[in-house]
């Protein structure tokens, strides 16, 4: 990813968490992240189903569909829990 691409892919995933930040005052942390979870998931679901002209079609990559989703979280979750563990005292630190 070049540097503008990888200015922009952050930009809009920090969009993303400072909407979900500005719902914890009035929420517990864990309904946040399970309506987080919820609308990336819907989204990608909407995103998945523009790329197939069929119900059909998209029922036989549904697997692989779920492959790809998953696993592309899964190295964003590692990295981020990694990047967390790392700096952790830094990151976590009381303001």
């Amino acid at each position: 990813m070049d540097e503008d691409t990888n200015t922009d892919f952050i930009a809009r995933a920090d969009a993303h968490i400072n909407l979900a930040n500005s719902h914890l005052p009035d929420r517990e942390p864990g309904r946040v992240t399970a309506s987080f979870m919820y609308g990336s998931s819907r989204f990608n679901a909407w995103i998945s189903a523009t790329g197939f002209s069929s119900a059909q079609e998209m029922q036989a990559q549904r697997d692989e569909t779920l492959d790809y989703f998953v696993s592309q979280y899964r190295e964003m979750l590692e990295e981020n829990l990694d990047d967390y563990i790392e700096n952790f005292d830094q990151y976590m630190r009381s303001e």
